[in-house]
């Protein structure tokens, strides 16, 4: 009886006791690591896992389908960190000015003044900001797994959506100008 080696979908070898016996890997050469995952970008809609064990991704309806979802999904982080800084902006509650001399040209003396905001910890405020930022963290951490498929229309999906969050929400971002600034 003889025994030749065919490699099973993790790479490792296994002995079979058919000599034509043969082992493919469903997927295109070079985009599979040993353990099933992608180390390639691929264009595909056939297997591709979707965060959960149970979520796999087998028709061009489903992929549409995922698109769409991490395309708006992109996009809710993007307005999701605008928003937090809009609500940070909202619920200060302490404002100190503080002034203090700097050098100015000719021997001349400037005051330069620093607004200080703060709020305080145990503030509904806080604790709804806290309770964003988990969220924003898990949603970017999602979103960082999903382009970790190597899967081409996931990747497009999760930059486009970033990039049109951006756009329709980052426009509302304050920009802090200091009149006072005295290096040019």
């Amino acid at each position: 009886m003889s025994h030749h080696m065919g490699h099973n979908m993790t790479g490792s070898a296994m002995p079979t006791s058919d000599p034509h016996a043969h082992h493919h890997n469903t997927m295109a050469p070079g985009h599979m690591h040993s353990e099933g995952m992608a180390m390639t970008f691929y264009f595909g809609y056939e297997n591709v896992p979707l965060l959960f064990s149970g979520l796999v991704i087998n028709t061009p309806g489903e992929m549409a389908g995922a698109f769409v979802a991490i395309f708006l999904l992109a996009m809710f982080y993007e307005g999701l960190k605008i928003a937090r800084e809009s609500l940070l902006r909202k619920s200060q509650v302490s404002i100190r000015y503080n002034s203090m001399p700097v050098p100015g040209p000719n021997g001349t003396v400037l005051m330069e003044t620093h607004k200080t905001v703060g709020q305080q910890m145990l503030s509904l405020p806080h604790l709804f900001q806290t309770a964003l930022h988990v969220i924003q963290v898990v949603v970017s951490y999602f979103l960082m797994l999903i382009f970790m498929t190597y899967n081409g229309y996931l990747c497009i999906a999760v930059a486009g959506g970033a990039g049109t969050g951006y756009f329709f929400f980052s426009w509302k971002k304050a920009v802090v100008v200091d009149i006072t600034e005295h290096c040019h």
